[in-house]
């Protein structure tokens, strides 16, 4: 199988988001429980051999937080909780998660991982067709991804088992009511069998 036209996009597994000591963590019960990371990981090293592109995608914004929405109810009280700082430990990947040297970053300082960052270019740099996303979390930034990504015309691959979101029901809902009329929703093992 070649995926050579293919780029395994990791979303948002940052400390302040999907590690318990982070200052948001939302996502770190359900990416704990179910090993999300490290099924990750087996993803990462499986797409890499069959020679698919990488680039991980973080949020977080600038010192002063110059860049953050306050308005936004999801970003507006990041700077009160000093959250989501870029060059902080917090915006930093999880240290589980295996994040190659080369392997492209992308920063975003909103929930859609193509406002106003390179993942645009670097897709039709590389000419790519279709997207892998794993990620958190579910109903927000991996969904953005999924919609946007469909609405530029590339193929969408969620891997079901290799995101998360604040708990099993959202997760699923998205999955099953929303995602699955943009995408191709499935199982890591699934994928690496096909």
């Amino acid at each position: 199988m070649s995926l050579s036209k293919t780029l395994f996009l990791t979303v948002d597994f940052i400390n302040d988001i999907v590690h318990p000591e982070g200052k948001i963590p939302s996502c770190a019960a359900m990416v704990a429980e179910y090993g999300v990371i490290e099924r990750t990981n087996r993803g990462l090293a499986w797409v890499r051999e069959q020679g698919a592109q990488v680039a991980h995608v973080k949020v977080g914004f600038q010192a002063g937080y110059a860049n953050c929405p306050s308005s936004s109810p999801i970003f507006g009280k990041a700077q009160q909780f000093g959250a989501l700082a870029l060059g902080s430990w917090g915006t930093e990947f999880h240290d589980a998660l295996e994040v190659q040297a080369g392997e492209m970053i992308i920063v975003k300082s909103r929930i859609g991982v193509f406002y106003n960052t390179a993942l645009e270019t670097l897709l039709r740099a590389k000419q790519i067709e279709h997207l892998i996303l794993a990620g958190v979390s579910t109903n927000h930034a991996i969904e953005s991804a999924a919609r946007d990504a469909h609405d530029r015309d590339y193929r969408v691959t969620v891997l079901s088992d290799c995101c998360a979101t604040a708990n099993l029901e959202i997760h699923q809902q998205t999955l099953a009511g929303v995602m699955s009329h943009v995408a191709e929703i499935r199982a890591l093992d699934a994928l690496m069998a096909s």
